[in-house]
């Protein structure tokens, strides 16, 4: 009974396990084969310009419509059945934050109607743009809305969605030219991948000498009627072989320059970019600083004014308690002359004053203040000997 149970449970467990090595033998292969059509474009646009009528580019469009619509979650309606959506539903939400985008252009655009051609013409028109890369990443870095539309085990879920974004950088060196009215916007067929150009078997070099080995050992065995005309294609020469390989040698050594010298570009721009990038740092860095120094000068300057203004403040009360000790005296000793001296003691305080305009825009609320005489004024030995002069006038001293 327990071999039946652990034999059942294997049998699950691979059940279980099947479904997800087809998942990811599948996201494995859409990755791979897009690498591989990326290379082929930046190679044939070395020698002509890539067009709707470029089969390397064809290919990479269904490609990448087949990545972005992989495991792709339909919408429900209201009867409660899933219709099928195109990655355009997808794309034109997750892609409004990138600056200047094609989406509105994409959505008013007369002669394409299903969402499958808007699309396929929102590859066209980021490509042309260079910015197709710069869509991928700003759609992959909002994760809720890439939730929200597709179902787990996608390709823009997993680790492959940052291997995309990358490899697309390099399309940015490509000048394409497509034609929007074209029938490649036609969205009534799904898009099919041509894998044919990127499968290549290699024979080693021993399983070639024993073919021809083999076939050396049927045409001397063959019959008397049978000639090494009639026994299959002629050998190979040495001479031939070794011309075919220097043949490939010498294209992938002009691939790899191409490639080379395609990377040397990629890393100057990005040499330049990292220059600018640290350049507006230390400009950003300056304006920080002298910000900062500004803001610490305004703060003395307004410290010392609150000060200042605190001490003329308590000036103007101590004032203001000597003239109104100096009225009810005069009103006391002569009550026919409290008005006078009372008005002459007010001229004389009038007299005495400076108006500080600065000082008195900073406090508005000490214009209520019978003075709003200034410090240095405050201090000056003429309006402080001005009390003692009127207390010792002849009209305050007793007859």
């Amino acid at each position: 009974m327990a071999s039946i149970g652990l034999g059942g449970l294997n049998v699950s467990a691979r059940r279980k396990s099947v479904p997800s090595r087809n998942a990811a033998v599948e996201r494995r292969n859409l990755i791979t084969v897009c690498r591989f059509s990326v290379k082929t474009l930046i190679d044939r646009s070395c020698f002509e310009t890539i067009d709707d009528t470029s089969p390397e580019f064809n290919n990479f469009a269904a490609i990448l419509e087949q990545i972005l619509s992989h495991r792709l979650k339909g919408q429900i309606t209201w009867f409660g059945y899933e219709s099928p959506r195109s990655f355009w539903d997808y794309i034109r939400v997750a892609c409004r934050k990138v600056s200047h985008n094609c989406i509105c252009s994409i959505e008013n655009m007369e002669n394409v109607g299903s969402s499958r051609a808007k699309g396929r013409a929102w590859i066209r028109v980021a490509l042309m743009e260079k910015h197709l890369s710069e869509y991928i990443s700003t759609a992959l870095r909002d994760f809720k809305t890439t939730r929200r539309f597709y179902e787990d085990g996608a390709i823009v879920l997993g680790e492959e969605a940052n291997m995309l974004a990358g490899m697309l950088l390099g399309l940015n060196a490509i000048d394409f030219s497509f034609c929007l009215k074209g029938e490649g916007l036609d969205g009534s067929f799904p898009a099919v991948i041509d894998y044919t150009p990127y499968l290549k078997f290699t024979q080693s070099s021993d399983s070639i000498s024993s073919d021809e080995e083999e076939l050396r050992t049927l045409g001397s065995s063959g019959s008397e009627g049978s000639t090494p005309e009639n026994i299959g294609p002629p050998f190979i020469t040495d001479e031939n072989s070794w011309y075919n390989k220097c043949k490939r040698v010498e294209q992938k050594y002009r691939l790899a320059l191409e490639q080379k010298g395609y990377l040397e570009e990629l890393v100057r721009l990005r040499e330049n970019q990292l220059s600018e990038s640290v350049s507006q740092n230390k400009l950003l860095l300056q304006r920080i600083e002298d910000m900062d120094l500004a803001h610490k000068m305004e703060k003395e300057q307004l410290e010392y004014i609150i000060v200042e203004l605190q001490d003329q403040l308590k000036s103007f009360q101590s004032l203001d308690q000597l003239s109104a000790e100096v009225s009810l005296s005069q009103s006391s000793l002569d009550p026919g002359h409290s008005q006078d001296g009372k008005q002459d003691g007010m001229n004389l305080l009038n007299e005495g004053k400076e108006d500080t305009p600065s000082l008195l825009g900073l406090c508005g609320s000490l214009t209520s203040v019978a003075s709003y005489k200034s410090l240095t004024s405050l201090k000056s030995s003429e309006y402080l000997a001005s009390p003692t002069t009127e207390m010792t006038s002849p009209g305050l001293t007793p007859s």
